[in-house]
């Protein structure tokens, strides 16, 4: 999974990676998950959508590994 869509929308947004922790009321060991590509809980990515505004394909897209 990527979220560099999610990076890309707070830097948009004028905010650094590290605010959608207060936003999103997330840990900060869900962040590092996000930082590093890792697979977090769709009710962690829907908090990350509500707080933005956004659908979830602004905020991640998946990698076919075929």
């Amino acid at each position: 999974i990527s979220y560099k869509k999610l990076w890309m929308l707070l830097s948009r947004r004028g905010y650094a990676r590290r605010d959608i922790i207060s936003l999103a009321g997330i840990s900060e060991s869900t962040y590092q998950k996000l930082v590093k590509g890792e697979t977090v809980r769709l009710d962690v990515l829907k908090r990350v959508c509500n707080a933005l505004s956004a659908d979830i394909g602004d905020v991640c897209s998946f990698r076919s590994f075929r």
